[in-house]
């Protein structure tokens, strides 16, 4: 991606935190009970969820391709894309701990969904301690753990369907009306900016740090270094 529009997409993002907070704060109006001021924190938990999603899948299908052509730009966009699931994951488990300490009086419940979100941010976490800690040829043990978490996704998003949770459906954002609306939608657009600069930069530093790595090898096996 051309570096004019990551940049352009950064300062969308610098943009879009003053509009989202705006709007949040005083166009979209208070809840009634039982939630009050705590559901504004609603539109930056699902603009997590959704780029949790969209980071898991990002490094789920870039791992799909690196095993498939040992290509290590598509390692590099995994790698990317697990460290972004773990960042946006922890960003979505502490706000909605804060919304069900509110709405059900409790930080936490064993809930079908809670517990399969959790489940999906340990998997990447173990993706972001593999590709540190495994050494030598753990890039296709973590590749395995991205595809796993991808498949995780759905079972996220049907659980509310499949088992009687605490969650409320996904269903209920498209009755959002008016400034609710807009302010989740503008929250929703703000994740992504965020998420594609972020993804961009952080496959680039993969990518250096892959071709030192690959430069090192290459001297010491032509003995022009020990």
């Amino acid at each position: 991606m051309k570096r004019a529009i990551v940049l352009l997409l950064a300062a969308l993002a610098a943009v879009g935190f003053a509009v989202t907070l705006y709007w949040i704060f005083y166009r979209a109006p208070m809840q009634r009970e039982p939630l009050y001021f705590n559901q504004k924190i609603f539109y930056y938990h699902i603009g997590c969820a959704f780029m949790l999603f969209a980071a898991v899948f990002t490094c789920g299908i870039a791992s799909l391709l690196y095993l498939k052509g040992r290509r290590g730009r598509f390692d590099d966009v995994a790698t990317a894309g697990g460290e972004l699931a773990v960042l946006f994951g922890s960003a979505m488990l502490v706000s909605g701990s804060i919304w069900a300490k509110v709405a059900w009086g409790h930080w936490w419940v064993w809930d079908a969904r809670l517990t399969t979100s959790l489940l999906l941010w340990m998997v990447m976490v173990g993706y972001v301690l593999v590709r540190r800690f495994g050494g030598p040829g753990s890039e296709r043990l973590a590749a395995g753990l991205g595809v796993f978490g991808m498949v995780d996704v759905p079972l996220i998003y049907y659980s509310v369907r499949i088992w009687r949770t605490y969650h409320p459906s996904t269903s209920t954002a498209p009755g959002l009306r008016g400034d609710m609306l807009i302010a989740m939608l503008f929250s929703v657009l703000l994740f992504v900016c965020v998420f594609v600069v972020l993804l961009v930069y952080r496959a680039g530093v993969a990518r250096c740090a892959r071709l030192i790595d690959e430069t090192r090898e290459a001297a010491l096996d032509a003995g022009l270094i020990e």
